[in-house]
């Protein structure tokens, strides 16, 4: 019996160790989880680790100096990197400090956790040097190798896949008519106060023209939490403010993504990802143009969908379907199409890693949207030695950018830890130990307190 293949994921946020998670379970699934939060403002709680849905142990919380001793002491197969682009550069240039020379070394993989609507160039080119730079939609990997090529640095690491939590049952609809609506909210789009309480006034008067509708506002985090990104403006604090209140059937609530969709007949958003995994399941969706339609929105991605839409034209009843070729574009197959993809939580260790990888457009083959990454994957582990990561960034092509990026991680400009920044726990005292999380939370406390309480006083402040 082959030995269960030992995987690493690095994740700085709650909805990053939901991608790198199952992301690892599609890649290789006969393996052995061990996972690590980046320690950083968006660490996530332990509620907002149990609602992501995904199962596993509680992540050991580590600094980059610190992940990269681990992962020089520890055989892993594959590491997963589901951070932001800085830190993934930090961890590549790290990882190059380690082995700077053909080595046997882990399999080093990124990607994007859903929509990429801005910072394209720069997020790709952070991500530079991994073996393997997932694309979730053929759409996705053609802009990929389009920059790296445009750069000129290798685009071979680009693979399509597409996002490891599409699934969940088919959607039943519910006659003629939307019972259930959910308002998938976002943390930062938009990000003004005043938006922010148009769009919830407007779900409200939904709510009240359809009082035999139940209208969901689906949050990312509670008061205090923070996400991928910052939330100044908070929906709870705006939904005390709302005029007479919010209607009896329209109420806050929280949960895993996949299980509120579950009783949806109609998902409502700006532009979040949660829009692909509703018509994933071809459930009525309407990505918002009150707004309007602008790249700082995001919605801007969803151009050709079919799903654009106001409130005013949900109100008069429009239930929004995608359209099929954009939807093939973007990697989302709705309920019903031909698939050997799992849906999100279904046991995985049943698919063969070591199948062939049929052609992704291939209409007479089962789509397997993750089996070129496994069989690239495979490759790599079957090589006596890897060659020394070599990301695009240099001290030769950035030398006014990249030692910044890794200053910030407490990395010298070639890579290796600042002195002090790996602190060695070996022969400290448990009660020191849990003494240093506390106040590291209490910093992280005040520094929330300052981002959602006294930062948005201050700007009305600086208005007058």
């Amino acid at each position: 019996m082959p030995e269960r293949k030992r995987v690493a994921v690095l994740a700085d946020s709650d909805t990053r160790w939901k991608w790198g998670a199952t992301t690892a379970r599609r890649l290789v699934p006969d393996h052995q989880l061990t996972g690590y939060l980046l320690r950083g403002r968006a660490t996530p709680t332990a509620r907002q680790l149990g609602e992501v849905g995904v199962r596993a142990g509680r992540p050991t919380e580590v600094t980059c100096a610190e992940f990269l001793t681990e992962i020089a002491r520890e055989r892993y197969d594959v590491v997963v990197l589901a951070l932001v682009g800085g830190a993934v550069q930090a961890v590549l240039h790290g990882a190059r400090a380690l082995w700077p020379a053909p080595a046997r070394r882990p399999v080093l993989v990124t990607g994007y956790v859903g929509v990429v609507y801005e910072k394209l160039a720069d997020g790709l080119l952070l991500r530079h040097g991994a073996d393997l730079v997932l694309a979730n939609s053929r759409h996705d990997a053609e802009r990929f190798r389009a920059v790296y090529e445009g750069v000129g640095a290798d685009a071979g690491a680009v693979t399509e896949t597409a996002l490891p939590f599409l699934g969940g049952a088919p959607y039943q609809p519910a006659g003629s008519r939307a019972r259930t609506v959910v308002f998938a909210v976002q943390p930062s789009v938009p990000d003004s106060r005043a938006d922010r309480a148009y769009l919830l006034e407007r779900a409200a008067g939904h709510a009240r023209k359809y009082p035999d509708r139940e209208v969901l506002i689906k949050l990312r985090s509670k008061p205090g939490e923070h996400t991928t990104h910052l939330e100044e403006q908070p929906y709870q604090r705006l939904a005390e403010r709302v005029r007479g209140g919010l209607p009896a059937n329209c109420r806050l609530v929280y949960g895993n993504m996949g299980e509120v969709l579950d009783g949806a007949d109609l998902l409502v958003t700006v532009s979040s990802t949660a829009a692909l995994e509703s018509l994933h399941r071809s459930i009525p969706t309407a990505v918002l143009t009150d707004l309007g339609i602008r790249e700082a929105l995001g919605n801007h991605h969803f151009l050709g969908s079919g799903c654009l839409a106001s409130w005013d034209q949900l109100d008069a009843g429009l239930l929004p379907e995608g359209d099929p070729v954009w939807l093939a574009a973007q990697g989302v197959r709705p309920a019903g199409a031909t698939s050997a993809e799992p849906a999100a939580g279904e046991d995985v260790a049943a698919h063969d890693p070591h199948t062939p990888a049929p052609h992704p457009h291939d209409p007479h083959t089962p789509h397997d949207p993750y089996a070129l990454a496994r069989a690239k994957i495979a490759g790599l582990l079957a090589a006596a030695r890897l060659p020394a990561p070599a990301p695009y960034y240099t001290l030769t092509t950035a030398p006014g950018y990249l030692p910044g990026i890794l200053a910030r991680h407490r990395l010298a400009p070639d890579g290796t830890p600042q002195p002090g920044a790996a602190r060695p726990e070996a022969g400290e005292s448990r009660l020191r130990r849990r003494l240093r999380t506390h106040l590291r939370e209490a910093a992280r406390g005040v520094y929330r307190h300052g981002v959602q309480r006294v930062a948005p006083v201050i700007r009305r402040l600086g208005e007058l």
